[in-house]
């Protein structure tokens, strides 16, 4: 299978916004009760492209998921950490493309002198038909350690789920 992978722009807002419709609507993934606007998505998208990397990968049958990093707290002393997105077309898991796009985006990240990367994530006491323990898995297989949990924060489909969350290293502090 031929992957790309190449920063977002406004005009991939359709199809990216498609991929987390399904998490928004169908899972507590996303703590989001609504999907959002194709204008107020592009917006976001925007907004990340400022400070961020914003990036998608693509294959033969066009975008299949994005990653993106954005502000961690937002206080000045925080410049060096930010928070970690990802959302894969529920089609795609389980085919390295979630692998190959958070290393690409942790790469970019690196590069900008970014030193440490946290991943907000639903976790569920016991896993239902909306939630499972996949994301934080999938976190910890790429070098994530837990680093706190936050419980029953979030209520969405008439049930409280925690949050927790998860942090990666990767450079040097001086």
């Amino acid at each position: 299978m031929n992957t790309t992978i190449r920063t977002a722009t406004p005009e991939d807002a359709a199809r990216i916004l498609e991929i987390y419709a399904y998490y928004v609507e169908h899972t507590a993934i996303s703590f989001e009760y609504t999907v959002p606007t194709l204008s107020e998505f592009q917006n976001r998208i925007k907004r990340t492209l400022e400070r961020y990397p914003y990036l998608v990968i693509e294959t033969d049958d066009g975008i299949q998921g994005y990653a993106y990093a954005g502000s961690f707290i937002g206080r000045a002393a925080y410049q060096h950490s930010c928070e970690m997105t990802i959302y894969l077309d529920p089609h795609s898991h389980k085919q390295g493309l979630g692998r190959k796009l958070y290393e690409a985006l942790e790469n970019r990240l690196k590069e900008m002198g970014f030193l440490n990367l946290y991943a907000c994530i639903g976790w569920p006491e016991t896993e239902d038909e909306y939630l499972n323990r996949n994301s934080a898995d999938f976190h910890a297989h790429l070098g994530y350690t837990k680093a706190g949990t936050f419980h029953k924060c979030g209520y969405k489909f008439d049930r409280w789920y925690d949050m927790i969350w998860m942090e990666k290293l990767i450079g040097a502090h001086q």
